[in-house]
């Protein structure tokens, strides 16, 4: 069996990971209590006592606005953290997957974003992000799988869809932003694409994975009220109206429009469903927290 190490076991794509492992995986899933990414002793012993064949870098600080204020904590979670999992990836003689972000860029782009374009993120968030990016490149080169997502959500942990469905159980309207544009991604649809990546040792570099399709926060909700009615999660309708960013001002900016373009990744891993069809399956999913 092949051993594979797993940090940030406790988040939506960590806990997605696990539920969708392979049989032929041995995997060690450390939460951020267990080993701490920013922590390049904790990183090294993990690997050190596990011997792994392949390093799954699901950990990162994902508070985008507090991240403004925490740009110290940031950095040292998703640059120097990066940074711990690729060297104790060249010591150790394995693998590294590492999870990064559509907010690398700045979203002010017509067409989707190719893996090779350059980054210019927005805030610290980002930037940290990018920044992680860069280690991992002058540490192992292309001999590591960098895969950029956007808008993940599960059944497990804090997310849009379920903090939509809470505000829709509790309020008699919703305003959603309208003009930042994206693909929203299924944790499980993307661990599953991160298995498959692992059976092909030769797909690295920088690379895109979200659902396909493309949607504004607000087409979101709108859909999680539609597919949640109709299968009983709430009882009733309430109106969203849709509002521009600057009606919810928030101490981060983010991309208008950061879509990834998939080309190189649909063709490795084949294709992902459209992400109402995603968001239909996780909703009926039962095996939830």
């Amino acid at each position: 069996m092949k051993r594979v190490l797993l940090f940030g076991a406790n988040g939506q794509l960590g806990w997605e990971l696990q539920r969708h492992r392979p049989e032929s995986v041995e995997l060690r899933a450390l939460s951020r209590a267990q080993a701490d990414i920013a922590i390049r002793e904790q990183v090294e012993q993990a690997a050190e006592s596990f011997q792994p064949d392949l390093i799954i870098n699901a950990a990162a600080y994902t508070a985008v606005d507090l991240a403004e204020s925490e740009s110290e904590k940031a950095y040292a979670i998703n640059r120097d953290g990066a940074a711990h999992c690729a060297e104790a990836a060249l010591k150790h003689s394995a693998r590294l997957i590492h999870v990064s972000t559509d907010f690398v860029f700045d979203g002010s782009q017509a067409t989707p974003y190719q893996p090779d374009n350059i980054c210019h993120p927005l805030g610290v968030y980002g930037a940290s992000k990018a920044a992680g990016e860069v280690e991992i490149v002058r540490i192992l080169g292309r001999n590591a799988l960098i895969l950029r997502t956007a808008w993940v959500y599960s059944a497990h942990g804090k997310n849009f869809v379920k903090t939509m469905l809470r505000l829709m159980s509790e309020r008699d309207s919703l305003g959603v932003v309208g003009d930042q544009i994206g693909s929203p991604t299924w944790a499980a649809g993307l661990a599953a694409a991160i298995w498959r990546a692992y059976e092909q040792p030769e797909f690295n570099g920088i690379q895109h994975w979200t659902d396909a399709g493309v949607a504004s926060w607000y087409d979101f909700a709108v859909a999680i009220q539609e597919e949640a009615l109709a299968l009983g999660l709430l009882q009733r309708s309430i109106p969203l109206q849709m509002i521009p960013a600057s009606a919810y001002p928030t101490p981060a900016r983010r991309p208008a429009c950061a879509v990834l373009d998939k080309s190189t990744s649909y063709a490795a891993l084949g294709a992902a469903p459209h992400w109402r069809q995603a968001l239909r399956q996780m909703l009926t999913d039962t095996d939830s927290d």
